[in-house]
């Protein structure tokens, strides 16, 4: 009889599945179909006959609303055995926009189902399951959130078209640790747990939860293949180094928004400065001047050498990232994803497949 064990690696090794990258790759992907069946019906708490069954993966594209538009590119979109339409989005940054967009792309996946002649009767439920690494309801404590339409004065439900989930793995993560939460019954708790071992963000990994993933892994066989084919996604060289591009990305660009919000802050002193100088406040305008053109120059000179740094790295890695691309294209994923990890322009990636025939 084999006895079974769990591969280790260590721990500062795991990507964080909270990367959009490592999440389309563990939870958008033909072979790990039986994952994200599992996941979604933790999430949706689908049990019995009601459970999903069968999942097809469907195309992640929609094309923009304007002739300017670029393409909206989602997460993990799925259709059920009963064609209800599932779209899983994972986000690290909080861009402030995240209700408005989730809607959209709601209405653009519930329209796109009605084809020329088909009545209105034909449209199958939607269901948008959002997972943040941030808090967007101060009103409640939950880390799960559920919206549905609603009577606002009886609460009887209008229709079931539309359902829209919001998990918050800041709320979940402090609940863990707050003992609030009984991963041993609670099925979401473990899958929920896996997103939230790692921050790549804060180069980070909460050892405790993963010791507790160990011995539950143990104990479930679903938990138990999940969490290898973790250690191989984050053991494989081309995800290591696209997971790694993606997250630096990612940081890269919450620092851009934090830039945007230092200089808004900085543009409302400003004006203050400029009213308090018509009201008199002559030294304290000249003060946060002075003060502004210091940080000014700090700012740009320290901009300026991360340019000159991020110009050379991307000259030494050309190679590396072409090698990278051969090997992905090997593994057919689509040239505009490929583009977007490796900084390869979309042409380089064509010359690059026509290589391989």
């Amino acid at each position: 009889m084999s006895v079974k064990t769990l591969r280790k690696i260590p721990l500062e090794k795991f990507v964080d599945l909270k990367v959009d990258y490592a999440f389309k790759q563990f939870f958008g992907t033909e072979q790990n179909k039986n994952i994200t069946k599992v996941f979604l019906n933790a999430l949706l708490n689908r049990t019995g006959h009601h459970a999903i069954n069968e999942i097809s993966f469907m195309s992640q594209e929609f094309s923009g609303e304007y002739v300017d538009d670029k393409q909206s590119r989602l997460d993990i979109l799925v259709k059920t055995q009963e064609n209800i339409f599932i779209n899983v989005e994972i986000q690290l940054t909080n861009k402030y926009d995240m209700i408005k967009r989730t809607l959209y792309y709601w209405s653009r996946i519930y329209t796109s189902q009605l084809q020329r002649g088909m009545g209105y009767h034909n449209l199958r439920p939607t269901i948008t399951i959002n997972i943040c690494n941030y808090s967007l309801f101060n009103q409640t404590d939950k880390y799960h959130s559920i919206f549905q339409l609603h009577d606002t004065q009886e609460k009887f439900k209008m229709d079931d078209v539309l359902e829209i989930h919001f998990i918050d793995m800041h709320k979940f993560i402090q609940q863990w640790y707050a003992k609030k939460l009984n991963s041993c019954e609670d099925i979401l708790a473990k899958w929920l747990m896996l997103l939230g071992m790692v921050d790549g963000r804060k180069n980070k990994v909460y050892e405790e939860i993963y010791l507790e993933l160990e011995e539950l892994a143990m104990k479930d066989e679903e938990l138990f293949n999940a969490f290898n084919v973790w250690q191989d996604l984050s053991q494989s060289p081309e995800d290591y180094y696209a997971y790694h591009s993606r997250l630096k990305f990612i940081l890269d660009e919450a620092a851009k928004l934090e830039d945007t919000k230092y200089i808004a802050e900085k543009e409302g002193l400003e004006k203050g400065l400029e009213r308090g100088l018509k009201q008199g406040i002559e030294q304290g305008l000249v003060q946060g001047i002075e003060q502004g053109i210091e940080q000014g120059i700090e700012q740009g000179l320290e901009q300026g050498l991360e340019q000159g740094l991020k110009q050379g790295i991307k000259q030494g890695e050309k190679k590396m990232q072409k090698e990278i691309a051969l090997k992905l294209l090997q593994r057919n994923n689509d040239i505009e994803t490929i583009a977007e990890l490796t900084e390869l322009t979309v042409s380089e990636i064509q010359e690059l497949k026509e290589l391989l025939g």
